[in-house]
C-alpha cells in the first residue's frame, strides 16, 4: 500500500480493466481503492477513514452509473471537494467533463502516460 496522501479510488465495473489500473498505480507507489458501481463507490466511500486524493470514474456501469453518481457526490459535502476525472469509450469526454463538472476526462482505452500525469497532478 502506497502513503495515504496517494490514494485513488477507481470506479469501474470492468474487473478487468480495475486490475490493469490497479497494477499501473500500485506500481508506481499508490494506494488503490475500487468499486463496481456507483452505489458501491459511495458506500465505501463514506465509510473510508481517509479519503482518496483522486476519483477516476466509468460512465457507463450498471446500477448506479457515473452520472448519477457525480450528482449523489455533489450532495454530499465531504465527497464533493474530491477531484475527479471521467473515464469513457465515447468520443465526446470533454463535452461531458464539462457537463458533469469535473476536471476532466479520459478516453478509453486510456493513455498509460496521461493516466499518470493526472495522478500526479492530484496526489
Amino acid at each position: 500500500m502506497g502513503d495515504a496522501g496517494k490514494t485513488i479510488f477507481l470506479i469501474e465495473d470492468s474487473k478487468e480493466i480495475r486490475t490493469l489500473v490497479q497494477i499501473l498505480f500500485e506500481s508506481e507507489g499508490y494506494a488503490v481503492a475500487s468499486a463496481t458501481d456507483g452505489q458501491d463507490a459511495l458506500d465505501k466511500l463514506r465509510s473510508m477513514p481517509k479519503l482518496p486524493s483522486l476519483i477516476l470514474l466509468d460512465l457507463m456501469m450498471p446500477v448506479m452509473d457515473g452520472y448519477q453518481f457525480r450528482q449523489e457526490q455533489l450532495k454530499d459535502p465531504l465527497l464533493a471537494t474530491i477531484p475527479v476525472y471521467i473515464m469513457t469509450a465515447d468520443g465526446n469526454v470533454d463535452v461531458k467533463a464539462a457537463g458533469l463538472g469535473v476536471e476532466g476526462g479520459l478516453r478509453k482505452p486510456v493513455d498509460i502516460e496521461t493516466l499518470l500525469e493526472v495522478a500526479e497532478k492530484h496526489c
